[in-house]
């Protein structure tokens, strides 16, 4: 276990490097011992750091849920992070590039509960009762530790890798469509780069809300009605840059786009 005031140490390093969209050497690296509950600890700290300076926490990222994320980043379990009110976007969305690291895309849907979730035996049916409805969206991944190496550790101290969110404009309820198989066509440019449907989110997207309510549980806290709760990519991440406009197709679920500059 790390210390309160390694912890500390090293939440300060990550608001800093956030701050300045730099990247820092692996925890892992440098303290070997790191768990997991450290992790959270360090990601904690950093967000109550950022409630304390005004920002306003609106939902919740599940990430690591999907055989294709899992394989591409050679990390097994899921992990969560959270989301603040500045780091939501609309489609059509121009997004600074300068503001993150390490800058990559992910295929996604979000959920927006209507009232609250908690564990510890919530299933998946449990989940969907709970949700008000479901929207397309599209995850910024933002890195602030070093790539080569890292581990859930790393990841989840970092805030699960999260920068934004890109939200689509169509909103259906659970009842309204099968939501294992919305489909998502990422390209780039004009060209296709990835394309997946929703059920390679542990068989259903819906079920990573139950693991995140469960999960919560253990920390004594609970999802809230109004909570906004991205679900996990169905696709691998793909990499983006200054100029790149992206754009993916979710078949009933609509189109998203933006563009980075």
């Amino acid at each position: 276990m790390l210390s309160d005031a390694q912890i500390d140490a090293i939440a300060a390093e990550l608001a800093e490097a956030d701050r300045t969209h730099s990247v820092i050497p692996r925890i892992t690296a440098r303290y070997p011992d790191a768990g997991v509950e450290d992790s959270y600890a360090i990601q904690g700290r950093w967000r109550d750091t950022q409630i304390a300076a005004g920002r306003t926490l609106v939902g919740r990222k599940i990430g690591l849920t999907s055989k294709a994320m899992q394989q591409a980043t050679g990390i097994s379990e899921p992990d969560y992070g959270v989301m603040f009110d500045d780091t939501v976007y609309r489609s059509g969305a121009v997004i600074p590039v300068d503001h993150f690291s390490n800058v990559r895309i992910e295929v996604e849907l979000a959920f927006v509960l209507k009232t609250p979730l908690e564990g510890p035996d919530c299933t998946r049916e449990d989940a969907l009762a709970a949700i008000d409805y479901a929207v397309a969206a599209l995850e910024v991944l933002n890195s602030h530790i070093e790539l080569e190496g890292r581990t859930i550790v790393d990841t989840i101290s970092d805030n699960a890798a999260y920068g934004a969110m890109v939200l689509g404009d169509v909103h259906m309820s659970p009842e309204e469509i099968d939501l294992r198989w919305v489909p998502g066509v990422l390209s780039r440019n004009g060209e296709i780069e990835e394309t997946g449907v929703a059920a390679g989110v542990l068989g259903h997207p819906a079920t990573g809300v139950a693991w995140l309510a469960n999960k919560f549980h253990q920390h004594g806290a609970r999802l809230e009605a109004g909570e906004i709760i991205l679900a996990g990519s169905f696709t691998r991440p793909v990499w983006v840059q200054r100029g790149d406009t992206v754009r993916c197709d979710f078949g009933q679920m609509g189109v998203i786009e933006c563009r980075f500059v």
